[in-house]
């Protein structure tokens, strides 16, 4: 669903629903109040020259629920928005969008704090699966992996490039026992059934290995968000050396 915020209606009376609470000297929605759209909405907090700014809380009738701070009657600033599918989003808006540092716990569980550019995942982040306890550290772009960055499971992991949400082209697989495989992501046809000339052929990710090594230098990831991103662009760093 949408989390735009709802917008008063204004039609050719002017009408913008029930209000209670302060005006200015030109009768404008001014300070603390309480407001009920005519949508079925319902906004509780301060109001400036007639638009919601500052703290407040949105109810949606749909369940939804954001309290934070409003420009312009725009979500901007911090806030933590409620989705009536039992997700939620914590961090920085601008103009009504997630944009900035934030979490989002989705509804299966899973999370995902980092960098946020118009509603989308972009930048550094880590998404961790609930299902599994696995975890990707790395970099983001359109709201999917793209670039470098390490996907950890329980008793391995994988560093390397991304790329549509998968891995892709040079990397290794890291394993516990104290062994490292080197190898590459190469793109293959699938093969096609009887009859299926004519049908496109799709590609499938294949695993290349090339070679079975010691540990090489990887700076450890850390337990906190902050520790992994940071841990990231180190390998960054030693990759351009």
């Amino acid at each position: 669903m949408s989390d735009a915020g709802s917008v008063d209606f204004d039609d050719e009376q002017g009408y913008l629903g029930e209000y209670e609470g302060e005006r200015n000297e030109a009768g404008e929605r001014h300070g603390a109040g309480r407001a009920v759209l005519p949508n079925g909405d319902t906004y509780q907090g301060m109001y400036e020259n007639g638009k919601r700014c500052g703290q407040g809380t949105y109810r949606f009738k749909n369940g939804a629920r954001y309290i934070g701070d409003y420009y312009q009657n725009l979500k901007h600033g911090h806030g933590v928005f409620y989705y009536p599918d039992g997700s939620k989003y914590e961090g920085s808006w601008v103009d009504d969008l997630r944009q900035g540092h934030g979490v989002h716990t989705y509804p299966n569980g899973d999370t995902y704090e980092g960098e946020w550019l118009r509603h989308q995942r972009q930048g550094q982040g880590v998404y961790v699966y609930k299902a599994t306890g696995s975890q990707y550290c790395g970099s983001w772009v359109g709201g999917k992996m793209e670039g470098a960055g390490e996907l950890i499971h329980l008793n391995h992991r994988f560093q390397g490039n991304f790329h549509n949400n998968n891995p892709s082209g040079l990397g290794k697989y890291v394993f516990d026992i104290g062994c490292e495989q080197h190898g590459e992501y190469v793109q293959v046809d699938q093969d096609r059934a009887d009859g299926d000339e004519e049908e496109a052929v799709s590609m499938q990710l294949k695993w290349k290995p090339k070679s079975v090594s010691g540990l090489t230098l990887w700076s450890p990831v850390k337990e906190s968000t902050e520790g992994q991103i940071e841990g990231l662009k180190e390998l960054k760093t030693q990759e351009a050396n």
